[in-house]
């Protein structure tokens, strides 16, 4: 019997991958390109047709039956179309769905991708079992994505749970957004850098600076020297993680979840900054929050491709149908001669 898998797209402004996936969550093989993000639509979704056929000359005795994109927001995803993402150049209301269907004869189904990494860690991951949770990554900015009784919340044209502009103080840094006090702007781990390279110099001897070779200092820098005792990155860690438990808080008395999963490069340092997470949610949140588990995320970076595949792996998500019938697929006699030409 010929073994079904999805194809799973995770279009990133740096990294384009894509991955073939059973229902397990088992990824059958992978491949992945930079992506040309300032060359515009037309060349990038050529990468996307060339990376999938490369991928599926890599096992392609796999029956494909759909494709699962999960692409930076905003986007649409009941049609399909990826709004304006600010870092993809020219992306201006593209129906890249409609536009992969036809290239690809499958069936395609697109979503956020922080609302994708979250349905990949529900169902295979660390919320595994739960039938609700808050997925927060912790990164260059703060992202997430919120399943709610085993479906995606969505909200209006998929724009719910933009969670790292949540207003957290009236003080600090500008968001890109232009708001001061964003939650990305204050807990993210580039504003973590920010504040250790501001509490430093090139030169000084910390040892935040030696493991940054005196350069600009970032989150994983201050992760490293705090699980070296650094006293200094200790002291910007625990701060970092006093922000976090106010945002958590937040996200708890909003959407309730059974577990609250953490992601990306900062929960590296999940471990050293929980004591003080549930310290300030035990503080702040109302008694009835105060015992949701925040756990480290499981899939790693893989977490977005394994959800995207569930998109069409799966009908019991609340993923958006397919816009339209499309034929027997075309899929392995039109793509598979440009495997590697991405």
């Amino acid at each position: 019997m010929t073994m079904e898998a999805a194809l799973a797209i995770d279009l990133g402004g740096t990294e384009l991958r894509a991955a073939l996936v059973d229902r397990e969550g088992k990824i059958l093989a992978f491949g992945a390109v930079a992506t040309q993000a300032q060359a515009g639509p037309d060349v990038v979704i050529g990468q996307i047709e060339a990376l999938a056929a490369t991928v599926h000359a890599g096992a392609p005795a796999l029956s494909i039956v759909g494709v699962g994109v999960g692409a930076p927001g905003p986007l649409d995803p009941l049609a399909g179309i990826a709004v304006g993402p600010p870092t993809l150049a020219g992306w201006l209301d593209v129906p890249l769905a409609d536009i992969l269907e036809r290239r690809l004869g499958l069936p395609v189904r697109l979503e956020n991708d922080a609302n994708a990494a979250a349905l990949g860690e529900w169902r295979f991951g660390a919320g595994h079992g739960a039938r609700s949770l808050v997925f927060v990554t912790v990164s260059t900015g703060i992202g997430g994505g919120v399943v709610v009784d085993g479906r995606i919340l969505h909200g209006r044209r998929g724009l719910a749970a933009e969670i790292g502009h949540m207003t957290i103080t009236n003080e600090g840094e500008r968001c890109v957004c232009g708001v001061v006090g964003c939650f990305e702007a204050i807990a993210s781990g580039t504003a973590l850098g920010r504040r250790a390279s501001a509490a430093t110099a090139a030169g000084d001897g910390s040892a935040l600076r030696r493991l940054s070779s005196d350069a600009e200092v970032t989150g994983r820098h201050v992760v490293d020297a705090a699980r070296l005792s650094d006293a200094l990155a200790s002291v910007l860690l625990e701060e970092e993680a006093r922000w976090l438990g106010v945002g958590f808080t937040n996200l708890l008395h909003l959407y309730s979840p059974d577990v609250l999963v953490v992601g990306g490069g900062i929960a590296n340092g999940l471990d050293l900054m929980l004591p003080t997470i549930e310290a300030t949610i035990r503080q702040r949140a109302m008694r009835a929050y105060r015992d949701v588990p925040v756990v480290p995320a499981q899939l790693g970076r893989h977490a977005g491709l394994v959800g995207a595949a569930s998109l069409v792996l799966f009908d019991d998500v609340g993923t958006i149908a397919a816009r339209m019938p499309v034929g027997p697929s075309t899929f392995p006699d039109t793509l598979l001669s440009k495997a590697g030409t991405v």
